[in-house]
């Protein structure tokens, strides 16, 4: 017969594997942490045991929605209540309850949650998001959090220490010399280092992308505040640069920034017009070896000469364009829109972008950009 504490260790280390698929990051270091914090707490006081364990297992302010979830149904084995919210606007919650036995089926997910996703339901990442409800919103943010520490990375001309194959380094070899009377026993490697590539979205909130341009906003947001050198943009009928908008650690605030600095949201669209103010600004200083994607249905209004000419100056110098639309993701769906089709001369990768399923595979293209 198990001893109460071998029990204790053995659901501390299952609690630890489904954090780890909910994309929190817990080594064996981190358990031995939360091991010890349990002994110097009440056991049968919740409290004490949620805060022991929280204080030693999460590191990331992102990380505690999905931690409180994985507490509630893993040690209580009961939903945790949300507090009730009015309007589907720009609102950013914990994650919903809708997980069921979640739990048991993530071994068969694996392989599909490569890109870090905390999913509580398998029907939820496959809802198309003009489908969702407020509550299933409020728990696709804590999805998309997840997806969004994915980044493109690019070889830098800087060296970094590193083991052999490699590029000799010189001076720490023979700096390492002197501990062996000047012969060079060991010696040491360089490689270059991996630093993020720059990362520019433009997404298209005019009135047909209106179903789902406020998710994808919510993405641009969770993106802008997890990772390095990336720019986020708005069009309609003009261009505006969301980046400043979507700071901070408050997601709610940050959204409503945001929204309030598009006046053009859900008005009309003028996708070349846009992209020229975007070639003629900022994209001077930020296309050149970037990976752009471009997020719209392609229902352009404006000149189709104009936008192929922009675009092909975007492909030209970008490293990689992408172009994400949310009603590829439809059953016989064809790019019968002028934009879309003049769109399709010029990008490297289409994607759909009507669900959670559609933002992984984006996670997974830019994860793969080199």
């Amino acid at each position: 017969m198990s001893s109460p504490g071998g029990a204790v260790v053995g659901k501390l280390v299952g609690f630890g594997r489904v954090l780890r698929r909910s994309g929190v990051e817990v080594g064996p270091g981190r358990l031995a942490d939360a091991l010890r914090g349990l002994d110097a707490v009440d056991m049968t006081d919740r409290v004490q045991v949620y805060h022991a364990l929280r204080c030693t297992l999460v590191s990331r302010h992102e990380d505690i929605s999905p931690f409180d979830a994985a507490f509630a149904d893993f040690w209580e084995g009961v939903p945790r209540e949300e507090p009730a919210t009015t309007g589907a606007s720009f609102t950013a919650g914990a994650p919903s309850d809708d997980r069921g036995s979640a739990g048991a089926e993530d071994d068969a997910e694996d392989d599909l949650q490569s890109a870090a996703v905390y999913s509580p339901a398998e029907h939820l990442r496959r809802r198309d998001f003009a489908d969702m409800s407020a509550e299933e919103l409020r728990a696709v943010r804590a999805i998309i959090a997840r997806l969004a520490r994915v980044q493109p990375m690019r070889r830098s001309r800087r060296l970094e220490p590193a083991r052999p194959p490699g590029v000799l380094d010189p001076r720490r070899t023979l700096r390492g010399a002197l501990r062996t009377q000047g012969v060079p026993l060991e010696r040491a490697w360089r490689r270059p280092k991996t630093v993020p590539r720059k990362l520019v979205f433009l997404c298209d909130v005019s009135g047909s992308m209106e179903p789902y341009s406020r998710v994808l906003v919510m993405f641009l947001q969770a993106m802008t505040t997890a990772g390095r050198r990336v720019e986020a943009f708005a069009f309609g009928t003009r261009l505006t640069r969301l980046t400043p908008h979507l700071a901070g650690r408050d997601p709610t605030a940050a959204l409503a920034r945001a929204g309030a600095a598009m006046p053009d949201w859900g008005g009309g669209t003028r996708i070349g017009q846009s992209l020229a103010a975007y070639n003629r600004g900022p994209g001077r200083a930020l296309t050149r070896g970037a990976v752009v994607v471009i997020v719209s249905d392609g229902w352009e209004r404006g000149d189709l000469t104009q936008l192929d000419r922009e675009l092909e100056r975007i492909a030209r110098a970008a490293h990689t364009l992408i172009w994400v639309n949310p009603l590829k993701g439809h059953a016989g769906f064809e790019p019968v829109a002028g934009g879309m089709r003049t769109a399709l001369r010029h990008v490297d990768v289409f994607l759909p972008g009507h669900n959670v399923v559609a933002l992984e595979e984006l996670a997974a293209v830019l994860r793969a950009v080199d």
